[in-house]
């Protein structure tokens, strides 16, 4: 495979993921579908290890992609074409602030991308809990849903909801209970 190939991809993830990390998410599933470079699943344990290691989703996740198919190389052309649309286009936007901050036009389009970023979080969340708690292959109905994962996320949801601890006390508490109902 082609290195720049590689890059033009993750460049694309990279400028219509708007709303940070989690807004890749529906590219990469699209990715998944229509290569055999990563599965659904493997999204899904990506999202699980990225979301417990420092730095943005979806720099870990082009990172790992690119380095389970082309190594260190693939790692970095993947990393730097998701993140290259951002570098340049804030860049633009600064300096299209600093000069036209309060033109009605500007306001208008950043307006306009609210919904967008909060469709494509919207859609990343449902994709993840899609593919946590639902199981497609089931062979019968009452198989669909994973049901230790649909009790072990109702509890740590009523957990966060009404003691608001810590994320890593949750992220800790889950990756511990994943062990121990071998999840």
């Amino acid at each position: 495979m082609n290195l720049l190939l590689f890059f033009t991809i993750f460049a694309q993830i990279g400028l219509f993921a708007v709303g940070g990390g989690l807004a890749t998410l529906p590219f990469l599933f699209d990715l998944a579908d229509k290569s055999d470079w990563l599965t659904r699943e493997m999204v899904g344990n990506m999202l699980a290890v990225a979301q417990s290691l420092p730095g943005a989703i979806g720099v870990n996740t082009s990172a790992y992609t690119g380095f389970r198919y082309m190594g260190i190389t693939g790692a970095l052309c993947a990393v730097l074409g998701l993140i290259s649309p951002s570098i340049i286009i804030i860049t633009i936007v600064a300096r299209i602030l600093t000069a036209f901050g309060e033109n009605t036009v500007v306001k208008a389009v950043f307006s306009g991308l609210r919904p967008a970023a909060a469709g494509l979080l919207a859609a990343a969340g449902f994709g993840a809990i899609k593919l946590s708690l639902y199981k497609a292959s089931a062979p019968h109905w009452y198989e669909l849903l994973r049901w230790r994962e649909c009790i072990l996320f109702a509890v740590l949801f009523l957990a966060v909801y009404k003691f608001k601890k810590n994320p890593v006390i949750y992220i800790a508490a889950a990756g511990i209970a994943g062990v121990v109902l071998g999840l």
